[in-house]
C-alpha cells in the first residue's frame, strides 16, 4: 500500500511531540499495532481512529487526512487566517491598481 498524507501526518504529529506509539495508543485507545500500521501505510485508519487521533493531537480531521495543509481547529485560528487572507487580498489590489 502506498503511504498517504494521513500516515505521514500521524507520524509527524507524534514525533513533533516526542511521543512513542505506545503513548498515543494508550491515550487514544487505539491499538499500538494499528497505529504502527497506519504510520507505515499498511492500513488506513478508519473514521473512529481519525477522529480520536485528530482530537488527541488537537488538529482537524481535514488536516490529518491531508484535505488541507492549514490546521484551523479553533475559532481564533480561523479568524487569524482570515485576517491574513484579507491582508494578502489588499496587497494584490494595491499591486494591480498601480498598473
Amino acid at each position: 500500500m502506498e503511504k498517504n498524507i494521513s500516515t505521514n501526518r500521524i507520524k509527524s504529529l507524534r514525533e513533533d511531540r516526542d511521543l512513542r506509539q505506545i503513548d498515543v495508543a494508550q491515550a487514544t485507545g487505539i491499538d499500538q499495532r494499528s497505529l504502527s500500521n497506519y504510520e507505515n501505510g499498511k492500513t488506513n485508519p478508519d473514521s473512529y481512529a481519525i477522529i480520536k487521533l485528530a482530537d488527541f493531537f488537537g488538529v482537524t480531521c481535514d488536516y490529518l487526512l491531508g484535505v488541507t495543509d492549514t490546521n484551523l481547529s479553533t475559532p481564533k485560528e480561523v479568524i487569524l487566517e482570515l485576517e491574513q487572507i484579507e491582508k494578502r487580498i489588499e496587497n494584490i489590489k494595491r499591486y494591480f491598481s498601480r498598473s
